[in-house]
């Protein structure tokens, strides 16, 4: 086992945060401009948090932890 911690990456820390489960969770794309085209149902349903799948949890949860 090493000595040391690796990094945590900054960048996957910001945009992904950890369930009291341990699941990940993230934001939805195409929120942030280019809002008056979309509609306020398709607006609606981008403020709400998703779950990542289990299958990217695997190589993104060794760089937040």
């Amino acid at each position: 086992m090493s000595k040391y911690k690796l990094k945590t990456s900054k960048s996957i820390f910001k945009r992904f945060k950890i369930t009291a489960t341990g699941k990940l969770v993230r934001h939805r794309a195409c929120r942030s401009h280019l809002l008056c085209k979309k509609t306020s149902q398709h607006k609606q349903k981008l403020r709400k948090v998703v779950v990542v799948k289990y299958v990217d949890v695997i190589s993104l949860r060794p760089k937040i932890i």
